[in-house]
């Protein structure tokens, strides 16, 4: 080791960058080069091995691994593309002149070791060069690239020695045929004495070979011979030493290529992240000043690319960088404001923050002109953004307009025509602007926290779910599913709570309420029993609130819903006495101290693993600290809400109806369909929040403290994220239910419509409760235009159906041009991700899986564009509705502002009907009247282009039924008696494998194999997948009548006994155990992918045994399962020679 690094200290020394290199063939092309070498010498030992001829093990290496050889091919052609290649420091001087400096370390270090990689030496000689001469932080990433091309170039001359050598020993055979006159040739004694005046073509392996094939041949030969050993004679060699020789270079030549193979194999192994960081002097430097090392991997990536971009941009080294960002960091004054303070002592504060401008000119940094281009757009903001999509919509708008004018139309039509498709081109324009922002600007990553040990005290969270108490059914599924988020961030001060209300009711109290609360304070009891207390108390807590009387509702209810819950638990937490919770068994509401955070899920949402401690670690980092203005009621720097990603769940049971298919594939800005744009995020620096996050418990109530009077705010999500300051965490993601059906879509579109119109008064400036002591300052201007943005959407359907009802009113073509205008507004945002897709995002993608993707992208496309034409007229009349409600509700009535049903209940509606369906929409049916009676009374000649459209708006309510039907499960699917007999055989023969080897002397538990070539070897180990495998097929044997149940239940028993002996890891089967002694085999590991299997297949083992109580197994399956023993015995005897069967 210690000539290794001493090597890697002079080589350092050695080597002198360029900042100009001389032009050098890319190492792209010699990585061509080198993969059609090793494809021909793959191609040539595997045709020599399949006809019989003897190989070389070095040649069996390379033929047994080339998979893997192509694996490095493949990964080096990702992991190093053009841009990166340029920016990698190139040498001077050297062999390696004009190509990057790290591909000389590596030579250098594989030449150093013959090919034998070690991580640890690799460590080390990083280490040592870099006491010399510092390696950037892409030169850092680029060593497993370069030492995967230095490897693949090592293989590649190996392959071509063992290539020509190859093809000599075939000559030498040839030429050994001729002489002894064998394999079909005439005997030529003096055809060796013909290839005198060709010495050079004499190589040390056709001699070699030649030698061995005449030795203790015919005395005919022996002139051959002799003449062979006189011509080694005058090279000064025997036969003997160029023999010895020779097996000494094949002996070489194998322990490099299976040195080169391995080293393959374990550079695909190493943890390359984390030996990055082992070897990187600029986090050696982060981390001796700073809390560099607290933060999580993707935030020490983020300071890291922010100084590499600094380094090029500027005469300073990416250490002398470092030291500066850390430098400004400590040399911070305080400024009184602790969030502030904090801030600034956080070196990414001037490398990813606000305090970049002032650091790039402290260091020099000169901009490129994209960065330039990203300035000017950050600094004119939502004005740019605006303007961009004003002309877009202009432009959409003027083309059709401009051909109608062409046609004559009169101006009148053409200036109604102009207003009522401003909705529609907006809708496209809004679609065009967003996918082209986020493709030039790319997805904004907020630094975090790492909390590698959990959640700490200081940081204190509680994830809640809001819930109203309905049935005894749904409050159990709602426990379970609190149960589930504690299990996927089981670590640190984490407490789960449910946040329950009673439903509306005409009095205060209600039959069932108290045993229903009842039965949710023993549940919660329970889980506490289970799990255990935390450090601060219960770790599982039941929060539910008395009903009141509400003057906008009428009736008794939960204080202000969902919103009033938070709010009312905010203060719980921070020791209010006088709030709506409702005791539980007599005692009083009681929270953990010291709680800092909230998470709020909705009843719906799931939790992935560690998810929770993530947000935690994305508002725990001082970057992300909301600092209140108390002037103006708003958080202005840091944010003190995050909203993850929205993902929509993957189908399970009888779920994936069509509807649920094309619907939850399509994405765009909609902030309840996928969480909230990326636009928001990257191009102002601030998201919408939806109503899934975690929320700073003080900033959160600072900042919507007085604001909203009683009963006049139903979505106040949006609201709560202006004013609070929502971030987009788009790095984590809950998934959440997307409805299956059409008609509980629609109704929570209704709702969020009437949500969406109740902020009228705040976007005119009015609504704010607190605006007398905070000052009636408007809303910024991105607030006010994602307020007036979800209006837009809500009038989009009205809008499109009285732009198509104006077109159809237009004579002949022009009725045609302004239609095709209107259908291609509504399917822009559905075709873009299309031709975004057109052309594969990564190199080396398969066509056909390409076109393959491509194929059912275009048709979900197509689907929901259809879709949504279908179902425009009845969109346009629940809009309207929502909208006509609000307006009379907010204006006039003042009354049933709250009116909220939640999705669950939504969910428990009608089972699909036709009748029904038409009945609920109506409006459909309605306005496809009035469209028909208008073309016909005004526009006969208008039923060419507008016959499909009233069809389909007719037949709308049918569809809907269509799309929402459940599919149909796998156990209904048709299959033939024949199929249907041949799968039974061959679970018969898996059957008959468990039978045989499944013995005492394995204590009843599965061995992995049974080899019957080219000897038979049972291997006597197992693994939980095995385990739960076997458990499935003993009852499904059962089921197909090959065993009786009191055999299955013994052969049950008798492995399941087994298993609990098994010894165990935190309540977890390790990987592999020897069968005999039942002793866990080295490495010991527990692998989550077979617990994950094993816990799967005991679920539906259970299923299986309870549903074997009350359905007893059929006769006839009895002599089904012999007819199929009897079918593979018939099989077996006719694969006997005939001199082994017997009549």
């Amino acid at each position: 080791m210690e000539r290794l690094e001493q090597h890697a200290a002079s080589l350092a020394a050695a080597q002198q960058v360029t900042e100009r290199p001389p032009p050098r063939r890319s190492l792209h092309a010699r990585l061509r080069d080198n993969e059609s070498v090793l494809l021909a010498a793959y191609r040539a030992i595997a045709a020599a091995a399949g006809e019989g001829r003897p190989i070389s093990p070095a040649a069996e290496w390379l033929l047994d691994n080339y998979h893997l050889v192509e694996e490095q091919i493949r990964e080096i052609r990702q992991d190093l593309p053009p841009s990166f290649y340029r920016v990698l420091p190139k040498l001077g001087n050297g062999p390696f002149e004009g190509y990057p400096r790290v591909l000389g370390v590596a030579w250098a270090f594989v030449a150093h070791t013959d090919s034998r990689f070690d991580p640890e030496s690799l460590r080390s000689f990083v280490r040592a060069y870099q006491r010399v001469q510092p390696l950037t932080i892409g030169e850092l990433w680029a060593v497993a690239i370069t030492l995967r091309i230095v490897l693949v170039e090592n293989l590649r001359r190996a392959a071509a020695r063992i290539a020509s050598s190859r093809a000599a020993r075939q000559e030498a055979d040839a030429l050994a045929d001729r002489l002894l006159g064998v394999n079909g040739y005439t005997a030529e004694p003096d055809a060796l004495l013909r290839r005198d005046a060709d010495r050079e073509s004499f190589s040390p392996a056709f001699t070699v070979h030649l030698l061995q094939r005449l030795r203790d041949q015919d005395p005919r030969v022996t002139p051959a011979l002799h003449w062979l050993e006189e011509l080694l004679a005058a090279q000064g060699t025997t036969s003997d030493e160029i023999v010895r020789d020779e097996q000494q270079r094949q002996g070489a030549s194998n322990v490099t290529v299976r040195n080169l193979i391995t080293s393959m194999r374990l550079l695909s192994d190493v943890d390359w992240p984390e030996f990055f960081e082992s070897v990187s002097l600029v986090d050696d430097l982060l981390r001796s000043g700073s809390a560099f090392a607290e933060l999580d991997f993707p935030t020490r990536n983020l300071y890291r690319r922010a100084i590499e971009r600094f380094a090029r941009g500027s005469k300073l080294t990416e250490l002398e960088i470092a030291a500066a960002a850390l430098a400004a960091a400590n040399e911070s004054d305080a400024t009184g404001d602790r969030h502030a303070g904090c801030r600034r002592t956080d070196p990414g504060y001037y490398l990813i923050a606000n305090g970049r401008r002032a650091f790039e000119a402290t260091i020099g940094y000169r901009n490129s002109r994209f960065t330039w281009l990203r300035r000017f757009e950050l600094a004119a903001g939502v004005g740019n953004y605006l303007a961009a999509i004003a002309l877009l919509a202009a432009v959409a708008l003027s083309l059709p307009l401009f051909v109608l004018n062409a046609w004559s139309i009169p101006r009148v039509h053409l200036a109604l025509l102009a207003l009522l498709g401003l909705i529609p081109s907006l809708d496209a324009a809004i679609a065009l602007v967003n996918r082209a922002v986020m493709r030039a600007f790319g997805a904004t990553t907020l630094p975090g926290l790492a909390l590698r040990d959990g959640v700490p005290s200081h940081l204190r969270t509680m994830v809640v779910v809001p819930a109203l108490l309905t049935t005894r059914a749904a409050l159990e599924a709602q426990i379970d599913r609190l149960e589930i988020h504690y299990l996927a961030s089981p670590d640190g001060e984490l407490y789960f709570a449910l946040l329950s209300d009673w439903t509306d009711a005409p009095t205060e109290n209600a039959a069932g309420d108290e045993a229903l609360l009842a039965v949710a304070g023993e549940a919660i009891a329970r889980l506490n029993r289970l799990h255990g207390n935390g450090s601060a108390g219960e770790r599982f807590l039941l929060f539910h609130r008395r009903r009141v009387w509400s003057d906008v509702q009428t009736q008794w209810m939960g204080w202000e819903r969902k919103r009033g819950k938070l709010h009312e638990l905010n203060r719980l937490l921070r020791g209010a006495t006088d709030t709506n919770f409702h005791g539980i068994n007599g005692r009083a509401p009681e929270v953990p101290s010291g709680v800092r955070y909230v998470i709020t899920l909705d009843a719906d949402t799931r939790l992935p693993r560690d998810a929770a401690r993530r947000l935690v670690g994305k508002l725990a980092h001082p970057l992300n600290h909301p600092r209140f203005d108390g002037a103006t009621g708003q958080v202005v720097e840091g944010y003190a809400v995050l909203q993850p990603r929205v993902a929509p769940s993957l189908p399970v049971g009888r779920e994936g109806s069509l509807f649920q298919r094309v619907f939850s594939s399509s994405s765009g800005i909609d902030p309840y369909a996928s969480a909230v744009s990326d636009v928001y995020q990257d191009l102002f620096g601030e998201g919408s929040y939806a109503g899934k996050g975690i929320y700073d418990v003080d900033a959160f109530e600072a900042s919507l403290a007085g604001r909203v009077s009683d009963g006049t705010l139903l979505s106040h999500d949006l609201f709560e994220g202006v004013f609070a300051r929502a971030g987009l965490v788009s790095d984590i993601e809950v998934v959440e239910e997307f409805p299956a059906r059409y008609d509980v879509a629609a109704a929570r579109q209704h709702r969020w419509a009437r949500g969406d119109w109740q902020l009228l008064p705040w976007i005119f400036g009015r609504g704010d409760a607190a605006g007398d002591t905070r000052g009636r300052r408007r809303l910024p201007l991105i607030a006010l235009w994602k307020m007036l943005d979800n209006l837009r959407r809500t009038l989009s359907a009205p809008a499109s159906i009285a732009a198509l009802l104006a077109g159809w009113m237009l004579p002949g073509k022009a009725a045609v041009v302004w239609t095709a205008f209107v259908v291609l507004a509504i399917g822009v945002p559905a075709l873009l991700p299309i031709f975004a897709a057109i052309v594969p995002r990564r190199a080396g993608v398969n066509a056909r899986s390409h076109l393959r993707g491509l194929r059912k992208d275009i048709w979900l496309a197509a689907s929901l564009t259809a879709f949504l034409i279908t179902f425009l007229a009845h969109q346009a009349w629940l809009m309207l509705d929502a909208i006509g409600r609000t307006l009379f509700r907010l204006f006039i009535s003042r009354r049933n502002l709250l009116q909220w049903v939640t999705s669950a209940q939504t969910n428990l509606g009608p089972e699909l009907d036709l009748s029904a369906a038409y009945r609920r929409m109506s409006g459909a049916v309605v306005i496809a009247t009035i469209s028909a009676a208008l073309i016909g009374d005004l526009r006969p000649d208008a039923w060419g282009v507008a016959t499909p459209f009233v069809i389909l708006w007719i037949a709308s309510p049918a569809i809907a039924v269509w799309i929402s039907l459940s599919p149909r499960v796998a156990g209904h699917l048709a299959i033939s008696d024949t199929d249907a007999r041949a799968l039974r055989l061959v679970a018969r023969r898996t059957w008959r494998y468990f039978e045989t080897f499944i013995t005492a002397d394995d204590h009843m538990l599965p061995p992995d194999n049974f080899q019957e070539d080219p000897r038979p070897v049972l291997a006597h180990r197992t693994s939980p997948t095995n385990l739960g495998l076997y458990l499935l097929s003993a009852v499904s044997a059962r089921d197909f009548g090959w065993a009786g149940t009191s055999e299955t239940v013994d052969r049950l028993e008798a492995t399941l006994a087994t298993m609990s002996r098994l010894q165990q890891c935190r309540g977890h089967f390790y990987n592999w155990y020897d069968t005999r002694d039942l002793r866990p085999l080295d490495p010991r590991y527990v692998s989550s992918v077979d617990s994950g299997n094993l816990a799967g297949h005991l679920i539906a083992l259970a299923n299986t045994c309870r549903e074997w109580i009350d359905v007893p197994i059929a006769n006839y399956l009895s002599c089904v399962g012999a007819a199929d023993a009897l079918h593979l015995a018939r099989e077996a005897l006719q694969e006997l020679p005939n001199d082994l069967r017997t009549n």
